[in-house]
C-alpha cells in the first residue's frame, strides 16, 4: 500500500526539466527530502525573489530550514565538490547544522575517477557520449566491481587513506597504460581527501534507518530525482545515458524503503524538449524556432553551463517515461517560453525510412537516430503566460495545448510553472495528485502559491 507520507518528484525527459523549483515548492511542508541517485553531474536551480541557488548534490529542500536533507546510499559523492557546494550555500545564508545527512553507504568519487572519465571520453573520438567529466561513471563502475570507497570511511581516516591509495594506484596504472595520461600525485590527492573528511565526517549516518523512523512516526518525505527517465541506463537512450537509475523504484530500493510504500509520482516535464550532450533527439529543431526556444528558455546546464539542444515536445518519449516510471501526474514547466510562437508542434509518433508509423521508443539507439517525428500542429496563444498564477487567466489556446498533452500522455497536468520563481506556479485540475499538491502548498481549490 502506498504511503501517504511519500511523494516522488522525478525528471521525465532528458533532465533539466525544472525539478529544483518543484522540489523547493513542495519542501516547505515536508519533514525530509532525499536525493537517491547520481552525483554532482546533476544540477538544480532554485530562485527565490532575486536570489538564485545552484544545487548539484544537496537536495533542493536545504533552502527550507524545517526540512532534513538526505544524500542517499545510491549517490556517488565527490567530497571536495560537496564541501564547495556547502560553502557556497553558507555564503548565501543557508545554515546546515544537523539538517544534512550523508549516507554511510554512498560511494566516493576520487580525482582519478575524473581523470579516467576525461581520458575515456577523449578516446571515443567522434563517438563521445557527452559525459560531464565528473567521474560519475567510473565511480559507479568501482561500486559494481566491489572495490569502491564508501562514505563511512570519511569517519575512519586510516581506512580512507589505505583504500584511497590502493584504488588510486590502480587508476593511475590504467591511465598510463591504456591512455598514455599522466598519473595523479597520490599523496596530494589523499591529503585533500582527508581534510575534506574532517569536515564531512560529522554528517555521515545510516540514512535508511533515519528515513524509516521519520515515516513510521508520521513524517512526510519527498524523493528528489536527478536527471530524467530518458537518461536511465535501462529505459533511456542507451548508451547516451547516466550511470544510475532515474526511476522512483530505484529511490525505494536505494533508500531502504519497501517499493509498495512509494506514494504519488510527479513527473516534471518542460512544455517543449531539451537535451544536453550527445545522443538521439528526434524533435531537435536546428532552425530559428529551436534558437528561439533556447533564447527564451535560457537553456544552459546548471552544472556544466553547456548550451542545451532544443526542440518540440516529444509525446512518444514522454509517454514512455510515464509508463516505465509509473508517473501519476505531470508538473509542466516553462509554458511561458512558448508564448511567442504562432504555431506549436507536438511529436505524436515517429516514422521510419519506409514510412511506417512507430508509437514507442525503440531500444535500438541507432534506429532512433533515423526516425522522423510525426508532428501535430496546434495554434499558439500569443498572449503572455509568464508569471500567471490563476488557471482562469490562461489563454484558451494554452489550455487546449495542456489538454492535448494530457490526452497523449494519459495522466493529468497537476502543476503548471509559468516562470522560475515560487509564486509563478499554479495547481491544475481536480485529480488526486492535484489535491495532494494543494495540501502541501497550503492552497484552496482556486488558490495559488
Amino acid at each position: 500500500m502506498a504511503d501517504p507520507g511519500i511523494l516522488a518528484v522525478i525528471g521525465a525527459q532528458w533532465g533539466d526539466e525544472g525539478k529544483g523549483k518543484i522540489v523547493d515548492l513542495l519542501a516547505a511542508r515536508v519533514d525530509g527530502v532525499a536525493r537517491f541517485s547520481g552525483g554532482h553531474n546533476a544540477g538544480h536551480t532554485v530562485r527565490i525573489g532575486e536570489l538564485k541557488y545552484a544545487l548539484h548534490l544537496i537536495p533542493s529542500g536545504i533552502i527550507h530550514p524545517g526540512a532534513r536533507c538526505f544524500l542517499g546510499p545510491g549517490l556517488v559523492i565527490d567530497p571536495g565538490a560537496l564541501l564547495r557546494e556547502m560553502e557556497g550555500l553558507q555564503e548565501q545564508g543557508i545554515e546546515f547544522g544537523s539538517r544534512m545527512v550523508i549516507s554511510s553507504r554512498a560511494a566516493l568519487i576520487l580525482p582519478t575517477h575524473q581523470g579516467l572519465d576525461h581520458a575515456r571520453e577523449a578516446a571515443r573520438g567522434k563517438s563521445k557520449i557527452g559525459t560531464t567529466g565528473r567521474g560519475i561513471g567510473p565511480a559507479y563502475e568501482d561500486v559494481a566491481s566491489r572495490r569502491g570507497l564508501r562514505a563511512w570511511m570519511l569517519t575512519r581516516p586510516e581506512s580512507l587513506q589505505e583504500e584511497a591509495e590502493k584504488l588510486m594506484r590502480a587508476h593511475n596504472e590504467e591511465l598510463a597504460r591504456l591512455y598514455g595520461a599522466d598519473p595523479f600525485v597520490i599523496d596530494e590527492a589523499v591529503g585533500r581527501l582527508l581534510r575534506a573528511a574532517e569536515k564531512l565526517g560529522p554528517f555521515v549516518h545510516e540514512v535508511g534507518s533515519e528515513i524509516r523512523g521519520l515515516l513510521n512516526s508520521g513524517g512526510k518525505l519527498l524523493l528528489e530525482g536527478a536527471q530524467g527517465v530518458l537518461l536511465d541506463p535501462i529505459w533511456g537512450t542507451y548508451p547516451f545515458v547516466t550511470s544510475s537509475s532515474c526511476l522512483p523504484a530505484a529511490g525505494a530500493a536505494t533508500l531502504g524503503i519497501p517499493g509498495h510504500r512509494i506514494g504519488p509520482v510527479l513527473g516534471v516535464m518542460k512544455a517543449y524538449t531539451t537535451r544536453v550532450g550527445a545522443g538521439p533527439f528526434p524533435t531537435e529543431d536546428f532552425g530559428p524556432e529551436g534558437e528561439e526556444l533556447a533564447k527564451r528558455g535560457a537553456e544552459f546546464g546548471t552544472t556544466t553551463g553547456r548550451p542545451r539542444r532544443c526542440g518540440w515536445f516529444d509525446a512518444v518519449a514522454a509517454r514512455h517515461a510515464v509508463e516505465v516510471a509509473g508517473i501519476d501526474a505531470i508538473a509542466l514547466t516553462k509554458i511561458d517560453v512558448l508564448d511567442s510562437f504562432d504555431e506549436i508542434r507536438i511529436a505524436v509518433d515517429y516514422e521510419d525510412e519506409r514510412g511506417r508509423r512507430i508509437g514507442s521508443l525503440p531500444a535500438d539507439t541507432a534506429m532512433l537516430e533515423h526516425l522522423k517525428p510525426c508532428y501535430e500542429t496546434m495554434p499558439g496563444w500569443k498572449n503572455p503566460t509568464e508569471s500567471l498564477r490563476d488557471p482562469a487567466d490562461l489563454d484558451p489556446a494554452a489550455r487546449a495545448y495542456i489538454s492535448r498533452l494530457e490526452e497523449l500522455l494519459g495522466v493529468p497536468v497537476a502543476l503548471l510553472s509559468t516562470g522560475p520563481r515560487r509564486a509563478e506556479t499554479m495547481v491544475l485540475g481536480q485529480s488526486a495528485v492535484a489535491a495532494r499538491l494543494r495540501e502541501l502548498l497550503d492552497q484552496g481549490p482556486d488558490q495559488v502559491y
